[in-house]
């Protein structure tokens, strides 16, 4: 069974990997971050979200912003230490670490999203297909969700509705664009990031299966 989102927000940055400092988002939402949005509803450790297709359904923007970020994380040793119960400083100060970082980002954004759900190992006999779905159109009609979702930086949150492209028949943009090599969403067995290439065919973009031999590490 296979579900449709529709989802709008005003900024949006699906942060290109390979820039290092300041933040670049692709051209279009991520699989991994449209996952995010259908966990942010519902997510069991006995099911696992697969995104199947991104449909852009305004025209692409962008802006660039210039932000204040925290110039470093907490210290790995510090968070030993503490665990350890031998001290360590678990905080970091903005006043002292502040850093200003220019920012492309995406506006005015509306995609939908086109996914299904499998179940995991860790399925139980008590938990069904069936009883998930229907969880799902639940929750997603009535505007429910475990967490507020966000595309792409948690700042950017977005409103969502549960869509029947049967009877919505809402079309995506009409671009054609080669976007290159696209984060696919990490493998976390291995903890190393997944790429496909990435294509908009009349802004509609297909999402391979992970174990098909588009996805790469």
């Amino acid at each position: 069974m296979g579900f449709c989102l529709e989802v709008s927000g005003d900024y949006a940055c699906f942060t290109r990997p390979e820039m290092k400092v300041e933040r670049v988002s692709y051209d279009v939402m991520t699989p991994s971050a449209a996952r995010a949005i259908y966990e942010a509803i519902l997510w069991k450790p006995a099911m696992q979200w697969h995104i199947t297709k991104i449909d852009v359904m305004q025209p692409i923007r962008w802006i660039s912003l210039r932000r204040n970020e925290l110039g470093s994380v907490l210290s790995v040793n510090n968070i030993k230490k503490a665990m350890n119960g031998k001290g360590g400083v678990l905080a970091n100060y903005i006043e002292e670490d502040r850093q200003q970082r220019a920012a492309l980002f995406l506006r005015d954004v509306r995609y939908r999203i086109h996914a299904s759900f499998s179940l995991t190992g860790k399925a139980g006999a008590e938990d069904n297909a069936g009883k998930f779905a229907e969880m799902f159109q639940r929750r997603a009609k009535k505007g429910q969700c475990v967490n507020q979702p966000y595309l792409g930086c948690r700042e950017f949150a977005c409103d969502f509705s549960l869509i029947d492209p049967k009877t919505d028949t809402g079309k995506a943009i009409d671009v054609n664009n080669d976007l290159g090599w696209m984060l696919y969403d990490m493998d976390y067995a291995k903890l190393s990031p997944l790429f496909f290439r990435a294509t908009l065919t009349h802004g509609e973009m297909h999402v391979p299966s992970k174990d098909s031999d588009e996805v790469r590490g």
